[in-house]
């Protein structure tokens, strides 16, 4: 598949971008990043409810628990054993591991803890009775995504982690303020992607560069891509304040 692609693109005898470029254009898909969606903005602001700040993490444990299986999909169609290499980090990160007499219990644990600071259970967390169906059809249109296009494609999808950041600091600066009910150890899982999105932003936007670079047609594919992964975000954050907005009409959902 990736030979037919690049086949096709060399066949593009415009001139590519440069680096410089083609990064400036990659960061400017910030304007897509779902830290603009109403509900986020609504959260940055302190405006949503207990019900509806509970409802978000409920629903974003999907995103969290795909995270590993979409970069398991990703090193599994990889044959570059330095992409392995580094790519493996990122399952480490959210699954956790125990090596050598060092543990840590990773991503995912620290969303329950999330969860735990907000007023849900391990179980109300853990068991997705929560999650809406459209959550799911975003999360999982993202992992087939990665399983099914060539593993490059997929490394550049990555590179939503360019903005987030941003909005991790953002709920570490604003929660405390806006939503004094929380407990603030609960959010170790943002303090921990300050250091690890980063690490992950350098490693995949080298990579970026480097290979999709090779001509004007691969560039623009790389922010085809870049953008697909944008919109399920939004999709995703459509979903969530969607589904809040059914409960404060049907009745309550959340716990």
């Amino acid at each position: 598949m990736i030979d037919n692609i690049l086949n096709e693109a060399k066949a593009d005898t415009r001139t590519p971008w440069s680096a410089a470029e083609f990064e400036t254009l990659l960061r400017g898909k910030s304007t897509s990043y779902h830290i603009h969606h109403p509900f986020h903005v609504m959260m940055a602001q302190g405006k949503l409810n207990a019900a509806q700040l509970r409802g978000w993490v409920a629903n974003r444990f999907y995103y969290q628990i795909s995270i590993p299986v979409k970069d398991a999909a990703i090193l599994s169609n990889c044959d570059d054993r330095e992409i392995r290499r580094e790519w493996i980090l990122r399952i480490l990160d959210h699954d956790g591991f125990e090596l050598n007499g060092i543990s840590d219990p990773g991503g995912i644990e620290a969303w329950i803890q999330l969860g735990h600071a907000v007023g849900l259970s391990r179980d109300d967390v853990t068991s997705l009775r929560f999650v809406a169906p459209a959550s799911r059809f975003a999360v999982d249109a993202y992992v087939n995504f990665a399983r099914q296009r060539p593993w490059q494609e997929a490394v550049a999808s990555s590179l939503t982690e360019l903005f987030a950041p941003h909005i991790h600091q953002q709920r570490i600066d604003t929660w405390p303020e806006q939503y004094p009910w929380v407990d603030t150890a609960g959010l170790l899982y943002f303090k921990n992607r300050l250091t690890q999105a980063r690490r992950d932003v350098a490693h995949g936007l080298k990579f970026t560069l480097d290979y999709f670079s090779q001509t004007r047609a691969l560039q623009e594919r790389a922010l085809e891509i870049l953008q697909f992964k944008l919109n399920v975000l939004w999709a995703l954050a459509d979903a969530i304040m969607l589904d809040q907005c059914r409960v404060e009409i049907t009745g309550p959902k959340a716990p």
